[in-house]
């Protein structure tokens, strides 16, 4: 049954409910948590120094992807797995911290935004219990969205993160992630002050850039997603990769229709959301003509 959808009683049951401890992290150093809200710390071995005392400015909002949470905490906090975030955000809003907010864990693998390829060293990495795509992909429970709200505002606070840096590991990795995913309530978020949000643009019929166009068209449209964030190239062709950041701008910002094809709802979307940003935040571009 999907989490939500049991009874009060229920879900008070699992609040009492000891945290799985996966073997070897018992005896793992462990530290005060960094928010007042955390409710406990299971230390993560996954992690190492930021490069070059990099101070994190972003955070990062993942899903966990996989069918439990014993499973998750395993994978996240176990050596040789590779893998780690500094906070897990649990289905009944309790919050896990697993690494400290100095050091980097290993949560954005290969990703890129605004110019800047490690990820890892200048972010916050929030783990948010949900099975994801590949397990049916529940709603995510009220409990567990407030619970991220108070997380997020915090981490702002105490590293003057601004909203436009408050990202899903889609728009860093489109490639790769579809994390937190459509279903994840950005703009609840951003009514609360976590995150970069406008109205989606309604879904009218016109003109559309879709895979295999080659333009100018298409190259300014490539240069407006730099200038968001996104790295994507600005070569004129609308490739593959081009097609991976469109979808990943729709599931975080337009989720209503996502099908990679930069139509004017998803414009529209972009240019509003390029409009509010503050004057010295767009990232830098240069567009290639188009052959």
């Amino acid at each position: 049954m999907a989490s939500g959808s049991s009874s009060s009683g229920n879900a008070d049951q699992k609040r009492q409910r000891a945290l799985p401890v996966p073997k070897g992290v018992a005896d793992a150093k462990t530290f005060t948590p960094d928010s007042s809200i955390a409710s406990d710390v299971i230390p993560s071995v996954n992690f190492g120094d930021r490069a070059n005392d990099r101070q994190p400015d972003m955070i990062l909002l993942h899903y966990t992807g996989m069918p439990d949470v014993e499973g998750a905490i395993t994978q996240l906090c176990t050596a040789g797995t590779e893998v780690s975030a500094h906070y897990i955000v649990l289905e009944d809003g309790r919050i896990v911290q697993c690494v400290p907010e100095s050091k980097r864990a290993w949560h954005a693998g290969v990703a890129a935004w605004a110019g800047e390829d490690d990820i890892n060293s200048c972010s916050i990495g929030v783990e948010i219990v949900n099975r994801g795509h590949d397990w049916g992909y529940p709603d995510f429970p009220l409990r567990q969205i407030a619970a991220v709200i108070a997380l997020c505002r915090g981490i702002m606070l105490r590293r003057k993160v601004v909203s436009h840096r408050v990202l899903g590991h889609s728009d860093v990795a489109p490639a790769r992630k579809k994390d937190p995913g459509e279903k994840f309530p950005w703009h609840s978020l951003a009514n609360s002050g976590v995150g970069h949000w406008v109205q989606p643009a309604p879904i009218v019929r016109g003109d559309a850039l879709q895979l295999g166009a080659i333009s100018d068209n298409v190259s300014n449209m490539q240069a407006a997603f730099r200038r968001y964030g996104y790295n994507i190239p600005t070569n004129g062709k609308f490739d593959g990769a081009t097609m991976e950041v469109v979808t990943a701008f729709q599931r975080h910002f337009r989720p209503e229709r996502i099908d990679g094809i930069a139509d004017r709802s998803t414009m529209a979307t972009l240019h509003a959301l390029l409009e509010s940003l503050p004057p010295d935040a767009a990232a830098p571009t240069m567009v290639a003509k188009a052959k």
